[in-house]
C-alpha cells in the first residue's frame, strides 16, 4: 500500500477478534502501527495520553458497539467532549456483530461514524473500507 496510514486504533472487548484483526492489518500493510483497547475508556485513556509530548491521533478507528466499562455508544459521547488534538483524523467504522437495524440506523446519524460493517474483518473488507473512508 502506498500510503500507510500512522495507526490504527481497533477497541473491541474481544482479545481473539482483536487478535484476528490485528493481523488482517498487519497483513493488509495498511498501518505503522495497530493499537489495542479493550472497551470505551481504555480508548479514551488511550487517545489523552501523550507519548512523547504527543496524542497518538489514530489515523482510523474501528469501535465495537457492546463492551464491558464502556460500549461504542458511551465512547462515541466522550470522544465527542475531547479536545481537536487528542481526536487524530477522525474517521470511525463500526465494526460489530451487531444485528440489530436500530444499531445500524443511530449509527448513521452520529457525524463521527465514516461506515457500518460486520465482523470479522478480512483483507478484501478492509481494503474496501479504506477505499471508501480515505
Amino acid at each position: 500500500m502506498d500510503n500507510k496510514l500512522n495507526c490504527i486504533l481497533l477497541i473491541d472487548d474481544d482479545e481473539a477478534v482483536n487478535f484476528i484483526h490485528n493481523r488482517v492489518i498487519k497483513k493488509s500493510g495498511c498501518a505503522n502501527e495497530v493499537a489495542i483497547a479493550r472497551n470505551g475508556q481504555e480508548a479514551i485513556d488511550f487517545l489523552i495520553t501523550k507519548v512523547d509530548n504527543k496524542y497518538p491521533q489514530p489515523d482510523l478507528i474501528f469501535l465495537d458497539i457492546n463492551m464491558p466499562v464502556m460500549n461504542g455508544w458511551e465512547f462515541l459521547e466522550a470522544y465527542e467532549k475531547l479536545e481537536k488534538e487528542q481526536k487524530g483524523k477522525e474517521l470511525i467504522v463500526m465494526l460489530t456483530t451487531s444485528l440489530n437495524p436500530d444499531d445500524k440506523e443511530k449509527a448513521k446519524k452520529i457525524a463521527h461514524i465514516n461506515d457500518f460493517h460486520p465482523k470479522p474483518l478480512s483483507v478484501e473488507h478492509l481494503n474496501k473500507i479504506l477505499e471508501t473512508v480515505l
